[in-house]
């Protein structure tokens, strides 16, 4: 083992953390968009070793056992189609999705939570239909008022997205950091502008 690597390693254990592998599905499509589908290095290479995945693009980073040496995959694609899921969860996360990560009241994109519409007091549910993204001095306003009461409207009515809308809403939302190597498979499918 290259003496350099292995101090530099000591030195700095959560170094290797930053070298994600960008998972695709059989068809070259990320698993989903947001959060983006993304392993350790460790789990991409255990599954190429398993035979699961094929490695599509590598960092210039290397791993070294006593025996082997092995690139860093940046970008993996399943060898089974992994099918997506039709059914959207009810998460906080997917609520702030749905409504751009703004309130839903003021369009804000600070301090966000979530409101009834109809408060739980007044017999509201916890439900796709019923529940929004809010910041924290609109919910604060509202409080367990009606809307009309509090004298405050929505941008857009609540609703269930269906999962391919989620998913296209995710490609809005890239995280801080996209390697150059996984460009060209997050916008592959989209829509060329003519």
């Amino acid at each position: 083992m290259d003496g350099d690597f292995r101090t530099d390693f000591v030195r700095e254990p959560s170094a290797l953390k930053q070298y994600p592998a960008l998972v695709l599905n059989a068809d070259y499509r990320p698993l989903s968009y947001y959060p983006l589908s993304l392993w350790p290095w460790q789990d991409a290479i255990k599954a190429a070793w398993l035979d699961r995945v094929d490695i599509v693009a590598e960092y210039d980073h290397e791993v070294r056992s006593p025996s082997t040496t092995i690139r860093i995959p940046s970008v993996v694609v399943l060898k089974d189609y992994v099918k997506p899921q039709k059914r959207v969860a009810f998460t906080r996360f997917n609520l702030f999705l749905r409504d751009e990560f703004r309130c839903q009241y003021c369009g804000t994109k600070r301090e966000l939570t979530f409101d009834h519409v109809v408060p739980r007091a007044a017999g509201g549910v916890t439900s796709w239909q019923n529940v929004v993204a809010a910041c924290a001095p609109c919910n604060l306003k509202k409080g367990s008022k009606s809307l009309a009461r509090a004298g405050m409207s929505l941008r857009k009515p609540p609703r269930q997205p269906g999962a391919e809308e989620l998913r296209n809403m995710g490609r809005k939302f890239p995280p801080n950091h996209l390697h150059e190597s996984w460009v060209d498979f997050l916008y592959w499918d989209a829509e060329l502008e003519a």
